[in-house]
């Protein structure tokens, strides 16, 4: 018996990007809703995307490959993998399939080959991290049996919360399509040395069906998908399992781990709004700091002693294995992991250090992800979107540099996986187009925010879809001879 693989390096050769244009300035919502803008702008960003009346999960996936495929002259008969990492998917049924189906009628519209027939269309979810887990199946189908074809993984969600939620500045919605293959064109993806973590935590993030019971669906089509969270213990999670995740890399690398964290020049990580990988990146550095030499705790006593805590007891906390899970309780959600470290990141905020060792390695990509809110499994490839582009007109990246991404998944996983950028990034990176996907905008009032977000018929709306799929209609039929009941109809406007 023989096994077909590839020894050839596998990663990215391109990204392309679907962002909807209707816009919410943070600005506005907070004098719509009697929030403080200083502190939004500080955390959460500037503004973001809502989903428009015709648009579904799919459609913004579709839009976001046939991108991919158009900008880099991929010849899709040679795709034999199309993975959909997405949570927001409305049919329990199908998933990437019915993305191909949309792209391939374009495509066949346009007189060019569709998808191979015999692609696999696997749907991944895990919360923010199945767009991860995507990549790294398309990776693993690519240096096995699919050795010598070309690999598609979209990551497309639509994130939405109540109104009047602490979660509402937060929302966001759009796709990013990520090309595969052998010998890469934009960067190499190191899975032999990427680190995982998992672990059930409850509620730090959850979409139970019985949300969807009784919504009135009179006016739209629309589903509202709003999630079950606790932004307290989903911090928490987050920090936690960042710092598992890195640990199972340090160890497959055999890494000392703040020499490590100090000779990255890039990181991009999961990014739910602005403060999150600022401060999952920060405690990371911090741990690290007890794990190195006598300068290096010498600094991490620095901080310790600004806030007012024992350098030893918050080492000891920092070595010790807190019951995350166990903090999924009522009276408990607003407790901290590891408070002690908190503290001591409240000081190093403050210090002359944060910049250098945290600011400046998130920098790239990460004012245009201001104007995003969160994408959930898009989110990091976005990121990857933007940060690349700034690094073109930067100049600020060269061939072989190593970039660390992390992507992470509420529920609670995390995978750290460091990329290494190819010969060609430069001219793969001038063909992603994330600006352009960025510029086309429709600004929102409040009458017409609301009325999108709660799915009600729109006013005012004078924008025309061009280049994108919408959908066309919604099934009704119950009839026992024929039931498309609730099957969305698909259309591209050229």
């Amino acid at each position: 018996m023989t096994i077909a693989n590839s020894k050839k390096p596998i990663g990215i050769s391109g990204l392309a990007a679907y962002v909807p244009p209707y816009r919410v300035w943070l600005e506005d919502w907070c004098e719509w809703t009697g929030n403080h803008w200083p502190k939004i702008r500080e955390i959460v960003g500037r503004s973001f995307r809502v989903r428009g009346p015709e648009q579904s999960v799919y459609t913004l996936a579709a839009t976001a490959v046939l991108r991919l495929i158009e900008q880099y002259d991929v010849d899709a008969s040679r795709v034999k993998f199309l993975g959909l990492g997405t949570e927001s998917s409305s049919d329990n049924s199908a998933g990437a399939i019915i993305v191909k189906g949309m792209v391939d009628h374009a495509l066949e519209a346009r007189g060019k080959e569709p998808i191979s027939r015999s692609c696999e269309v696997p749907e991944f979810k895990h919360a923010c991290l199945g767009g991860v887990y995507g990549m790294k199946g398309a990776i693993r189908h690519l240096a096995l049996d699919g050795a010598g074809s070309q690999a598609i993984v979209v990551c497309a969600d639509i994130a939405e919360y109540a109104r009047g939620s602490s979660g509402e500045p937060t929302q966001g919605a759009g796709a990013v399509a990520m090309l595969l293959e052998e010998d890469p064109r934009l960067a190499v993806v190191d899975l032999v040395g990427s680190g995982s973590a998992s672990d059930y935590r409850h509620m730090d993030f959850r979409k139970p069906m019985s949300r969807f019971c009784g919504q009135d669906r009179s006016e739209s089509h629309q589903v509202q998908d709003f999630p079950v969270f606790n932004g307290k213990y989903s911090t928490t999670c987050y920090i936690d399992e960042t710092l598992h995740a890195l640990n199972d890399m340090y160890e497959k690398r055999g890494l000392h781990p703040i020499e490590y964290l100090r000779s990255l020049g890039t990181v991009f990580m999961h990014r739910p709004y602005r403060r999150m990988p600022e401060t999952g990146w920060a405690v990371s550095y911090l741990f690290a700091l007890a794990t190195g030499n006598g300068e290096d705790r010498a600094e991490l006593a620095s901080y310790c002693y600004d806030a007012g805590v024992e350098p030893a007891t918050v080492v000891d906390e920092m070595r010790g294995r807190p019951a995350v899970a166990a903090l999924a309780h009522p009276e408990k959600l607003n407790l901290e992991a590891y408070p002690l470290t908190m503290a001591a990141l409240r000081a190093f905020r403050a210090s002359r250090h944060y910049r250098r060792e945290i600011l400046d390695k998130l920098a790239a990509g990460s004012d245009t992800m201001l104007d995003l809110g969160n994408l959930y499994t898009a989110a990091l490839p976005a990121w990857l979107a933007a940060g690349f582009e700034q690094a073109l007109d930067e100049d600020s990246l060269s061939a072989g540099d190593e970039v660390l991404t992390l992507g992470y998944g509420s529920g609670d996983a995390a995978e750290v996986i460091p990329f290494y950028m190819a010969d060609g990034w430069r001219e793969a990176t001038g063909r992603i187009g994330f600006a352009d996907a960025m510029s086309l905008t429709f600004d929102l009032d409040k009458e017409q925010y609301a009325a999108l977000h709660d799915g009600r018929a729109v006013a005012g709306l004078d924008y025309v879809p061009r280049n994108e799929f919408v959908i066309d209609r919604v099934g009704e039929s119950d009839d026992r001879h024929f039931n498309d009941l609730g099957i969305e109809y698909y259309r591209y406007v050229g």
